[in-house]
């Protein structure tokens, strides 16, 4: 994010308190930067465009940002689709992207999955031989455009997020290649399925280093070369090297950035990058967290064992990761006042803490701000994956309202609505509120 996209969103803040948009009514918004997904879809495809010729598709992650109008916009800067679901395909699919633009990935694929994605001629990406196995059966009972692959585990290691690193000896994801025959046993499957064209791996994720990356894409494409001699000929003709690229949520900056990451690749597996194979990539986060921030009202402040506190209405229902695992998930806090002005002025170590009724809801804890008042506005920049988009409905708190943005050239913001915000009515009729008597009646 440059000093730009900082002035925009602090322009976003200030129209958001002038347009009604964040109030005491709806006291939590969250904004998207709509130039800002632009940029970051068009710094990706040039960063691949300028180290090879061959054809890649840039299939958004939609588990990062699952929202229509998101998928929409990143489609017609030129991207597809990585679904992992069938709610995440029925997503994409209202959001009109094409079968030819997408990828479902996903380590427990049901038969009635693999059916429709081969009769939508959807690339699959088996995650194991037992799916292969499935997909025998499919593929010689009706023909299909679907593209299909494998996707292999490399075990290089894990970044610094256990629970993110995809290519640990134990991963649950993918075929494990350095286990005893296992690198074997895959290509002797690729040579037995002549409509095997594709390799997919997945190394990167928040915490894990470009290398480490770059390494296991390296793994992947040696393994290409490997099946490919084997067969005598260019079986394999694609290359899904999935996405993971970091986050750096301690300031606006953006590193690492598409074209660091596109360059190492070329270093690393130069071969990759010569046109003999066509590429995928599946990246999510980074090209979303930057460009979302959570705007909060400050309800209450308090000073609790001589620290103050400021009581605001985003907590874990939106920064589920932040809460409840802090070091691994910091965020940045954001002062405003009531107006929606940068607030300046004394500061204070203090807490920024949430709505829901149990005592680790803090989005920052012992923070250095200026010192907040009730009815400031707290802005919770690098949230636009992973964060708003996935409510956690703990105290059936609602989701909140998304939208997005632009800044016209004289300064006016334009926001336009990606989600109403969720109604009391809509928290019960989810909460089985059409069922009330089906449990007395059972006598």
């Amino acid at each position: 994010m440059d000093r730009m996209a900082a002035s925009r969103r602090d322009l976003a803040v200030r129209a958001s308190v002038d347009q009604g948009l964040l109030s005491p009514a709806e006291p939590v918004v969250a904004l998207l930067d709509t130039a800002g997904i632009r940029a970051s879809a068009a710094a990706l495809t040039s960063a691949f465009a300028a180290v090879t010729d061959a054809p890649v598709l840039h299939a958004f992650a939609v588990k990062a940002t699952p929202l229509v109008p998101v998928l929409r916009l990143l489609h017609e800067a030129g991207l597809g689709v990585e679904v992992a679901s069938p709610g995440e395909l029925a997503l994409a699919r209202a959001a009109g992207i094409p079968p030819t633009a997408t990828v479902l990935d996903s380590p427990a694929k049901t038969p009635a999955e693999l059916r429709q994605a081969l009769a939508l001629g959807i690339a699959v990406n088996a995650d194991n031989l037992q799916e292969l196995a499935r997909l025998d059966a499919l593929v010689a009972s009706a023909p299909t455009a679907s593209p299909l692959g494998l996707r292999v585990n490399p075990q290089v290691g894990a970044g610094s997020i256990g629970a993110l690193s995809t290519a640990t000896a134990t991963s649950k994801f993918g075929v494990a290649l350095r286990d005893e025959g296992a690198r074997k046993t895959v290509v002797q499957a690729f040579l037995e399925r002549p409509w095997l064209t594709r390799l997919h791996t997945h190394t990167g994720s928040q915490g894990v280093p470009l290398a480490l990356m770059a390494e296991g894409v390296g793994e992947a494409y040696a393994l290409a070369e490997e099946i490919n001699r084997a067969a005598g000929r260019q079986q394999i003709d694609t290359l899904d090297i999935g996405g993971g690229l970091p986050v750096n949520f301690t300031s606006d900056e953006e590193t690492p950035t598409y074209d660091e990451y596109a360059r190492l690749l070329a270093d690393t597996a130069p071969g990759l990058f010569d046109g003999r194979y066509r590429l995928v990539t599946e990246f999510g986060r980074s090209l979303l967290a930057k460009h979302g921030t959570v705007l909060a009202r400050v309800e209450y402040t308090k000073t609790s064992g001589g620290r103050p506190i400021a009581v605001t209405h985003a907590g874990v229902q939106l920064a589920t990761r932040t809460v409840y695992a802090p070091d691994s998930w910091p965020l940045r806090v954001l002062a405003y006042d009531s107006g929606g002005r940068p607030r300046t002025g004394e500061t204070a170590v203090q807490d920024v803490a949430g709505p829901a009724c149990f005592a680790g809801d803090l989005l920052a804890a012992g923070r250095e701000l200026p010192l907040l008042r009730p009815g400031d506005v707290v802005a919770v920049p690098d949230t636009g994956a992973y964060y708003f988009a996935h409510h956690y409905a703990y105290n059936s708190l609602p989701r909140p309202g998304v939208h997005g943005f632009t800044v016209g050239e004289d300064g006016a913001v334009a926001f336009t609505t990606v989600r109403k915000s969720q109604t009391v009515a809509e928290i019960v009729a989810e909460s089985g509120g059409d069922h009330a008597d089906a449990l007395v009646r059972q006598g």
